[in-house]
């Protein structure tokens, strides 16, 4: 269900702007889309579980600000970090 170092790693390496960058808001929203579609496939199987699914509900909105944030800051990065994760809108 939580996502391995070594896969928060790899995304971090992926998404990251430059040498050191561990924050940025493209690092931040990758990371939170991984553990929320790791989280909506334990949720499939587990469907009375609502103590997870009110995580899964603040990882969003967490993930829906970060994603606000970017495209007031700057449209041309929030394009391109939505076709690359492959989120809608």
């Amino acid at each position: 269900m939580s996502i391995t170092p070594e896969r928060k790693q790899e995304l971090i390496k992926e998404y990251s702007r430059g040498e050191a960058d561990t924050g940025s808001p493209e690092v931040q929203v990758s990371i939170l889309t991984e553990r929320i579609s790791n989280l909506t496939e334990h949720l499939k199987s587990h469907k009375k579980d609502f103590h997870s699914r009110r995580g899964l509900l603040v990882m969003v909105g967490q993930r829906r600000r970060l994603l606000d944030y970017l495209k007031k800051k700057d449209q041309s990065r929030y394009a391109a970090l939505i076709e690359r994760l492959g989120l809608r809108r």
